[in-house]
């Protein structure tokens, strides 16, 4: 399985959270569209990036989400 799986795969187990607020799920299911579209990987990752370091700044996120947010935007830094 190649890392840019890995990555959605993370995401979606993190948007599956029962304890993650309604509108980080939302922009966690908006992040995994976009990994999932059929563009260049560099682009799919830079906008990925964009959305999650945005998600990390909300303050409805817990500190231990936030925390595997972190894990998951250096993940997508070495894809």
């Amino acid at each position: 399985m190649d890392q840019l799986q890995n990555v959605i795969l993370a995401l979606q187990e993190l948007e599956q959270d029962p304890s993650t607020p309604r509108n980080v799920k939302a922009r966690l299911a908006s992040t995994i569209k976009v990994l999932n579209e059929k563009s260049e990987t560099s682009i799919k990752v830079s906008k990925a990036l964009h959305e999650l370091e945005d998600l990390t700044e909300d303050s409805n996120v817990q500190s231990y989400t936030r925390t595997q947010l972190f894990n998951i935007v250096s993940l997508l830094e070495i894809v």
